[in-house]
């Protein structure tokens, strides 16, 4: 967050599973919309919040398995840890804060007299969440009676239900939208609380997240049946919260659109970006570019040498492109090169996307830009660190000129 000058011009805080992850999308196709929308309007000046009940580990083993962003900010188990930056740094504070009336021994004492509890991997039992298996039909019995025994102990918690299966016990202090409450709070005590914020959930224990004061709030199309019936009790009449018609992540971007946060047309959704470029943002025609690299590897564009031109037009003529292996080419003889590879991937699942964009101008019209770009072929996944310098000139049109050092 080191970045941000003041306030974040958006928040997006947003669960993962069957919210900004879409299981049943095999090719990722909302989530890499989203992607290159954030990272070309948004990474530079808003902040990017992860909210799961997903424990650290799984929640790695999910940023393996899919094309997801690196978040400025993690809030993990339910609720239970707030970690920053991409080295995932704890929030002590927030540990302390949960600390006030949780004893775990006490929890599992009590938890351990009701068989109907079935307990969740090792990986999934936290220091401030307990989380079982329970039958849908045995729930609302079983969680009254639970919450008088540990009552009768001293220990003030929260038990939450969610996703028809999952039962997790908590400090009553946290959940997802007590942690999102406490990091609102800390913004604000730094000068940085976010102008907008927009939080976005599918199921039950996102339902604290619409509950935070002052925040917009989108349920995707497809969030279950319990989320759905707490939105009709609790905030039906609320102009802030809305249900999207849009599965998992283009319901979030639909919900930006909506509340009128900010750009809401994904840059994946442009065709001949390369033709019709008008934005000068920096981040903007990096991702652009990387569009266009995979479209033409796909064969999913024209195969046209007005491309190989436009391109020709907005490289700088002695740019050059260094291979991490140090071996420094003439970019333009890179692009001559494009005609050869046209569809080269077409039979493969191949994708590109860039995360992490940042950009300095290191003088008038020139700035050197920085991200991680990812590239899916087939089963194979690589990422490397890309830098550009990229300038602009004031010509009959606009043009940059990119010198591109790229290193992993």
């Amino acid at each position: 967050m080191d970045r941000l000058n003041g306030s974040a011009n958006l928040m997006i805080v947003s669960d993962l599973d069957y919210t900004m992850v879409d299981h049943d999308d095999p090719e990722n196709l909302a989530l890499l919309r989203f992607n290159a929308l954030w990272e070309a309007y948004y990474r530079h000046n808003s902040l990017l919040v992860f909210s799961t009940g997903r424990s650290p580990t799984i929640y790695r083993e999910l940023r393996n398995q899919k094309p997801l962003l690196t978040p400025d900010i993690t809030i993990m188990s339910v609720g239970t840890e707030i970690t920053y930056g991409e080295s995932m740094v704890p929030d002590d504070e927030w540990k302390e804060y949960l600390d006030c009336k949780w004893n775990r021994d006490i929890v599992m004492e009590e938890t351990a007299k009701f068989p109907e509890l079935i307990s969740q991997s090792e990986t999934e039992q936290r220091p401030h969440k307990v989380s079982f298996y329970l039958e849908k039909e045995k729930a609302s019995k079983i969680m009254q009676a639970l919450s008088k025994c540990l009552e009768k102990r001293g220990l003030d918690v929260k038990i939450i239900y969610s996703n028809g299966i999952a039962l997790d016990i908590l400090p009553q202090g946290a959940g997802k939208g007590r942690a999102l409450a406490f990091l609102l709070e800390k913004l604000k005590a730094d000068g940085l609380r976010p102008l907008n914020t927009l939080v976005c959930g599918d199921s039950g224990n996102d339902a604290e997240l619409f509950g935070v004061p002052e925040v917009y709030g989108v349920m995707v199309s497809n969030a279950q049946e319990e989320l759905v019936e707490w939105y009709a009790e609790n905030s039906r009449d609320n102009a802030r919260i809305s249900h999207a018609t849009e599965r998992c992540a283009d319901g979030i971007i639909q919900a930006i659109g909506n509340f009128s946060l900010g750009p809401n047309v994904s840059p994946r959704d442009i065709r001949d970006s390369m033709l019709n470029t008008k934005n000068l943002s920096p981040s903007h025609e990096v991702v652009m570019f990387y569009l266009f690299y995979e479209r033409w590897m796909r064969g999913d564009i024209e195969n046209s040498e007005q491309y190989i031109q436009n391109l020709k037009s907005i490289f700088h003529s002695t740019g050059n492109f260094v291979h991490p292996s140090g071996v420094d080419r003439p970019m333009q003889q890179i692009i001559d090169t494009l005609p050869k590879l046209f569809g080269e991937k077409q039979s493969l699942d191949f994708r590109v996307w860039v995360d992490h964009v940042s950009y300095a101008e290191v003088s008038l019209g020139s700035w050197l830009v920085k991200f991680d770009k990812w590239e899916l072929s087939g089963n194979k996944l690589r990422c490397c660190l890309t830098k550009v310098l990229m300038n602009s000139k004031v010509l009959l049109e606009h043009q940059l000129a990119l010198l591109i050092h790229v290193q992993y």
